[in-house]
């Protein structure tokens, strides 16, 4: 499966003022493991950042002057996010700019180009309701370093919220269970399993009424088949097994 972790950079906070993206960051997952092969583009809005949003990102407007205007690399992110799954952090804020970009170079809303949105945030919600969950608030959580994160960029977000799903979503596949594709002709797939996950299995045993029908399930069997059963010689050796 390909997956898109995104993030954007924007002008400010609100798409109906007329503000623009400004970075986008891309990161490549494909059955849950990093590619490396990332998307990362800045874009000259034809405006300035607002007070707040500059102080949070930190492009100015002369240095995002220099670089394409988003209609110059539209096609190549249809291309790149096209058929995946994308992962935002809040998606609504993200989707919101995204379709406004496309709209004013006449394309289709972005989710006609992949095959569905995964929004982070309401995960978090559900995983850890009543507690903070933004993306530095998961990173502690989880155990993740964001220490080298001194001003929000698209990329850096996006690689970070790249572990966070990983993180939290890991449940979401059996007992932490990775499917590990065969590289042989056979295409066929296998299961590992980790000495964590054994680890974190809880045993319940029989209680005296469930070993009592066990006991009588196997009297039955036996009567049946004329000898011992397998369970029988398994946990008593003194029983004679039937000779071939």
């Amino acid at each position: 499966m390909r997956q898109i972790v995104l993030d954007t950079e924007t002008t400010g906070l609100r798409v109906q003022d007329g503000n623009r993206i400004i970075e986008l960051g891309c990161v490549e997952l494909v059955n849950r493991e990093l590619t490396g092969n990332n998307l990362h583009i800045y874009f000259n809005p034809d405006r300035d950042s607002e007070q707040g949003a500059l102080e949070v990102h930190g492009l100015t407007t002369e240095f995002l002057s220099q670089h394409n205007r988003f209609e110059q690399e539209a096609q190549r992110i249809v291309e790149y996010i096209s058929g995946a799954e994308l992962v935002i952090h809040n998606a609504e804020f993200d989707l919101g700019f995204l379709n406004a970009e496309f709209k004013r170079v006449k394309l289709k809303e972005i989710q006609s180009y992949t095959s569905g949105v995964v929004d982070t945030l309401m995960l978090a919600r559900e995983q850890y309701p009543g507690k903070r969950n933004s993306l530095d608030a998961l990173c502690s959580r989880l155990g993740i370093s964001n220490e080298h994160r001194v001003l929000h960029g698209a990329l850096l977000d996006a690689e970070l919220l790249a572990d966070v799903y990983i993180a939290m979503t890991r449940g979401q596949f059996g007992l932490s269970m990775e499917y590990v594709e065969e590289k042989e002709e056979s295409n066929t797939s296998h299961i590992q399993f980790q000495a964590s996950d054994i680890a974190d299995l809880q045993v319940v045993r029989a209680n005296e009424q469930e070993l009592a029908a066990h006991h009588a399930y196997l009297q039955d069997l036996e009567k049946a088949s004329g000898a011992p059963s397998i369970w029988v010689q398994l946990s008593n050796p003194t029983v004679p097994a039937e000779a071939n």
